[in-house]
């Protein structure tokens, strides 16, 4: 399982990185058509959607003509809509719990999850269009909270966080997370090199109260949207979100706590561009 697991990612990184490197916008423009694909079928296999293949298709044609033809019309209202769904619906549903999979409800779920993966990867456009460095420095907080999750869990986890969701997870993981991400990032946006980073920008216009709260909102965010999509896996009684990643699982797998922290991670850069 490991070697398939660097297999896979070994592979990933040397179709992705130069993409970045050269920051050439048709190649990435396809790497993301195709990820929103694969990310929007396995979503609608977690709704147990009686076609997610055909829904899949029609959600990436509607992204594939904001991306090729539209270009990113005025996306404020995207990225506040998006936020707002986290806020009103996704976050209370992990404690109230989700709609049957027959109910009405359970359809309306799927459809509003889905728009906020469209947020998503809308916003991982507008972000790679400021740099992508400037991109990665977004991803970079949910990675960072994630692998000091993980290790601080390891070490300190006592207190469960959300046992019934995803009984690995641990308030001292998830405080660890926390304070890696703050460390880190205070690092980068303290060095000569950390001009075009998110955390830099965030730092030089609303200083240290803007950039804790910030980057403290955008970690809460990265562990709500990992256990709304482990509380979708396991009503649908799924280990992964599908195969599709060797030793990975599948894409949601890869990116559910992108899905929330990266429309919010624009929407406050585009506070930042105004301010």
């Amino acid at each position: 399982m490991l070697k398939t697991r660097v297999i896979t990612a070994l592979i990933l990184l040397a179709i992705l990185l130069p993409i970045l490197y050269f920051g050439y916008f048709p190649a990435f423009a396809m790497a993301v058509l195709v990820f929103f694909a694969a990310g929007a079928w396995e979503c609608f296999r977690l709704f147990k959607s009686p076609r997610p293949t055909v829904w899949a298709l029609v959600w990436t044609l509607v992204f594939s003509v904001i991306l090729f033809f539209s270009g990113l019309p005025s996306v404020r209202a995207l990225y506040v809509l998006c936020v707002l769904l986290w806020a009103l619906r996704f976050v209370p549903a992990l404690g109230l719990g989700l709609p049957r999979i027959e109910a009405f409800g359970n359809r309306l779920l799927n459809g509003t999850y889905m728009l906020s993966i469209l947020g998503c990867f809308v916003a991982i456009v507008d972000l790679f269009q400021h740099s992508p460095l400037y991109l990665l420095s977004v991803m970079a907080v949910v990675w960072v909270a994630d692998i000091g999750a993980y290790f601080s869990g390891k070490g300190f986890g006592r207190h469960k966080l959300a046992p019934t969701i995803s009984p690995g997870k641990s308030w001292e993981g998830a405080i660890g997370g926390w304070l890696a991400v703050l460390v880190i990032s205070a690092a980068v946006a303290m060095s000569m090199s950390g001009g075009e980073t998110f955390q830099y920008h965030l730092f030089n216009r609303w200083g240290w109260g803007g950039f804790v709260g910030i980057l403290s909102l955008m970690v809460v965010a990265s562990v709500v949207g990992d256990l709304f999509e482990s509380q979708l896996k396991r009503r649908a009684g799924m280990k992964d979100s599908s195969n599709l990643l060797p030793g990975h699982g599948g894409v949601l797998d890869r990116i559910d706590a992108l899905i929330p922290v990266l429309p919010l991670a624009a929407l406050v850069d585009l506070w930042l561009a105004a301010s």
